[in-house]
C-alpha cells in the first residue's frame, strides 16, 4: 500500500503497480550532517573546483540537477544517493514485498474477470551497478572516509568534484576552465552506461549552466550560479566516453529524454489467463484521459525484472531515479494494469517512478522529476490530457471502483512527492487564480517549509523523520486537538482516520481544488467527502490560495446523490454479448448545498476485454453522462442527471 485527438464530450478540457525485486532498502536516516555556516556551502564549491580544478559553474550545475543543492540531513536518497552531489552509497540490498502484491488492490480493477493478486517471487539481489556506488569510489579519490562524504556537505561536494575531475582525466581532456570542455565528464558523472541517457543528463546540467539558477536550500543557504546564456558545449566528446549506443526504436517519448523499448508480455499463459495487459485502439477506440504517477516502491533492476513477467502486472513506462532514465513497457494504445480500477486505467498511462512512498528522506532526483515533466508534457499534448490534478493523478487519487476495494487500494507516491515542484516543470505552476473570493481553494503549501507529523515510516505508530510534504491534514473543527476527518471508505465502523504515512482518509494534497465552506481566523474550511472539513491556512504561511472555476451541487429537490468510482454505462448500452457491468455507488453521499469542483463531463464507458483472443474486446459508450469531480484525496464521478453546474462564486 505503500504505496490523442480529443474525444467528443471532454467538456471543458481546453481549459508499477511494479514492485520491487532486489528492492534497496536504504536505510531512513543518515548521520547528522556537520554545521555548515552561513554561505558555507556556496563557499565549498568554489574550494572544491579550486581544489580538483573543475570549473565551479560545471559543479553547480551538476550538484544542481542531482538534488537542487540540498544536503537532505545527510539522508540517502531512493537509490541510496547522499548530499549535494547525490554520491551513491547503497550498503544493504534485500528483497522486498512486490509493490502490486501488497495489501488487496487488484490492478487490473475489473470485476468482470478474475481478481489478478500474483504471488511473484523476489529474485535474489544481483551485482550492484556503478550507479549506486559513486560513493565509494569519491572517498578513493578524495582520500575521505566515506561517512564525511554521506554527512559532511562540504566533503560531499569535494567527492563530486574528484569524480568529474577523474572522468575528464580517464576521457584525456585538459582540466580547462572553460566549462564547455567538460561535457563528456558531465554526461559520464551520470554514471548511465549508455550514451543517450548520458547525453540527456549533460544536456540537462547545460540547461542550467544557460538559464543559470538562484536558490535557498533546505538548510536556509543562498546558492547562486550565474546565468551563461550563449554557452555550447563540445557534445562530440561523448563519442570517445565508451558507453554503450540505446536504441530509442519502437519508443513513445519527446526526443529531449532517454527512452529505450523493453516490452511488457502479452502472453497467455494457462486456460483462460493471459498477461499482462490487454492490447487495445486508444485513442481510436477510446479517448487516454489521465496520466497516473506512481512509485515503484522498488529498485530499477528488480521492477524491469516483474514487468517482463507475463503473469504479474503492466504499466507504460518506468523511470529510474539518479539519471532518469526511461524504459517504456506499452504502447499507449494497449491498457496496463497498474492503477487498481479498470475505468481508469483502460483511460490513462501509467508511470512508475523509482522510489519509496514511506522513506520520507529517501528523495528523489531533480534528474528524474525533469524527465517525468518531460514526458507527462509530450503525452498530454499528444493526447489532449489537461495538465491539472483531475488528470494527472497520483495513485492515492484513483478512486477505488467499489465499496469493498476502497481499503485495499493503493497510497503512492504519497505526501512527499513535490507537486508544486512537479507542476512548475510542467510549465503550469499553482498560483491564485481569484484576487477576491472565487469561492475555490487550490491546496499550495510551501513544501520545504510545510512539516506535518506522520507515522508508520519504519514502524507502525512510530513517528517518520520531520520532512517537506505537499499533503495537509484536515479536522473536523477549526482547532489541531478536534479530530481528523472521518472516511467511511476507509473505516465502514467509523473508527477515526489516523497520521499514518499511508492513510489518505483526512488529508488534501497540493494543486487540488476544493469549494471553501467556510473561514475563521487562521481556519479554511471545504466540502470533503459530503462533509465539511477544516485546514489550518494561516496569512503568514498559507498552505492554500484563492481560486475560481465550476463546481456541481445536487440539483433542486435531491437532499443528496450518489458517487461512483467509475463511470460506466448504463445496462441498456450493452450489447447482447457484452455483460452489463453493476453501476455500484460507493458508500459517500453528496449532500444538498454542497459543492465540487468539476474535472471533466465524460459519457458512461466500459472497455470489455476479459479474453486472450481481441476479437471480444469491445467499446461500450452509454447515454448517461458523468462530472468527474475532486471530492477527497481522491477523485469520484457523480451521474450529471444529479447535478446542476454553476460557477464556484
Amino acid at each position: 500500500m505503500r504505496e490523442s485527438a480529443t474525444a467528443p464530450n471532454r467538456g471543458r478540457r481546453r481549459a508499477a503497480q511494479a514492485v520491487a525485486s532486489a528492492a534497496l532498502l536504504l536505510p531512513l536516516l543518515g548521520a547528522a550532517p556537520s554545521e555548515t555556516p552561513a554561505g558555507g556551502l556556496q563557499q565549498a564549491f568554489a574550494a572544491a573546483a579550486a581544489e580538483y580544478h573543475v570549473p565551479q559553474s560545471v559543479l553547480l550545475g551538476v550538484s544542481y540537477l542531482q538534488s537542487r543543492w540540498d544536503t537532505h540531513g545527510g539522508a540517502p536518497s531512493v537509490t541510496g544517493g547522499y548530499g549535494p552531489m547525490h554520491l551513491t552509497d547503497v550498503r544493504t540490498a534485500l528483497a522486498a514485498a512486490p509493490h502490486h502484491s501488497e495489501g488487496t488492490e487488484d490492478a487490473r480493477g475489473d470485476g468482470a474477470r478474475k481478481p489478478l493478486l500474483p504471488e511473484t517471487e523476489v529474485p535474489e539481489p544481483t551485482e550492484l551497478p556503478a550507479r549506486l556506488t559513486t560513493l565509494t569510489k569519491a572517498a578513493e579519490l578524495t582520500g575521505r572516509p566515506a561517512e564525511d562524504l554521506r554527512t559532511d556537505p562540504a566533503a560531499n561536494v569535494a567527492g563530486g568534484a574528484a569524480l568529474l575531475a577523474a572522468a575528464q582525466k580517464d576521457l584525456g581532456r585538459p582540466l580547462s576552465d572553460d566549462p564547455a570542455d567538460w561535457y563528456a565528464a558531465v554526461a559520464r558523472f551520470s554514471a548511465a552506461d549508455d550514451t543517450t541517457t548520458a547525453a540527456a543528463y549533460a544536456n540537462d546540467v547545460y540547461d542550467v549552466l544557460r538559464t543559470g539558477e538562484k536558490r535557498t536550500t533546505d538548510t536556509g543557504q543562498l546558492v547562486t550560479l550565474a546565468a551563461r546564456p550563449g554557452l555550447a558545449p563540445e557534445a562530440g566528446q561523448l563519442a570517445r566516453a565508451g558507453l554503450r549506443t540505446a536504441s530509442a526504436e519502437g519508443t513513445e517519448c519527446p526526443t529531449t529524454v532517454s527512452c529505450e523499448w523493453i516490452p511488457a508480455p502479452y502472453e497467455e499463459f494457462g486456460e483462460g489467463d493471459y498477461g499482462n495487459h490487454d492490447l487495445a485502439d486508444r485513442p481510436a477506440s477510446q479517448s487516454i484521459d489521465y496520466i497516473v504517477v506512481h512509485d515503484t516502491e522498488g529498485a530499477w533492476e528488480g521492477v524491469l525484472d516483474l514487468v517482463q513477467d507475463p503473469t504479474y502486472v503492466s504499466w507504460n513506462y518506468t523511470l529510474r531515479s539518479t539519471d532518469g532514465h526511461i524504459a517504456q513497457h506499452l504502447k499507449a494504445k494497449d491498457v496496463g494494469w497498474h492503477a487498481g480500477n479498470w475505468y481508469v486505467n483502460s483511460k490513462s498511462i501509467g508511470l512508475e517512478h523509482e522510489g519509496f512512498l514511506a522513506n520520507p528522506d529517501a528523495w528523489y532526483t531533480e534528474a528524474m522529476y525533469r524527465t517525468s515533466a518531460r514526458l507527462v508534457k509530450y503525452l498530454a499534448d499528444k493526447y489532449g490530457i489537461p495538465l491539472d490534478r483531475q488528470h494527472i493523478l497520483g495513485h492515492d487519487t484513483v478512486p477505488g471502483p467499489t465499496t469493498s476495494t476502497i481499503p485495499g487500494m493503493h497510497t503512492d507516491p504519497g505526501p512527499y512527492w513535490d507537486w508544486e515542484h512537479y507542476f512548475t516543470l510542467l510549465g503550469r505552476p499553482f498560483a491564485h487564480t481569484a484576487r477576491a473570493d472565487g469561492g475555490l481553494v487550490t491546496i499550495l503549501p510551501e513544501y520545504a517549509a510545510h512539516r506535518p507529523l506522520y507515522t508508520g515510516c519504519t514502524a507502525k505508530d512510530e513517528p517518520c523523520a520531520a520532512h517537506g510534504s505537499s499533503a495537509v491534514r484536515l479536522y473536523a473543527q477549526p482547532d489541531e486537538s478536534s479530530a481528523l476527518i472521518k472516511d467511511v471508505g476507509l473505516r465502514p465502523s467509523g473508527a477515526d482516520s489516523t497520521i499514518d504515512v499511508n492513510d489518505i482518509g483526512s488529508r488534501v494534497s497540493t494543486g487540488q481544488q476544493y469549494a471553501v465552506a467556510g473561514r475563521q481566523g487562521d481556519w479554511t474550511a471545504i466540502w470533503y467527502l459530503g462533509q465539511k472539513a477544516w485546514f489550518k491556512n494561516p496569512k503568514k504561511q498559507p498552505t492554500a490560495v484563492k481560486a475560481s472555476g465550476v463546481v456541481v451541487t445536487p440539483r433542486d429537490g435531491l437532499t443528496e446523490i450518489p458517487v461512483y468510482g467509475r463511470a460506466y454505462p448504463e445496462a441498456a448500452a450493452y450489447p447482447a454479448d457484452v455483460p452489463a457491468q453493476a453501476v455500484s455507488p460507493l458508500p459517500y453521499k453528496l449532500l444538498a448545498g454542497q459543492k465540487y469542483v468539476v474535472g471533466d463531463k465524460v459519457p458512461g464507458e466500459y472497455y470489455y476485454a476479459v479474453t486472450f483472443a481481441t476479437d471480444s474486446h469491445k467499446v461500450v459508450t452509454g447515454k448517461d453522462q458523468y462530472y468527474e469531480i475532486q471530492f477527497g484525496h481522491r477523485v469520484a464521478f457523480v451521474r450529471a442527471a444529479d447535478v446542476r453546474e454553476a460557477p464556484s462564486r
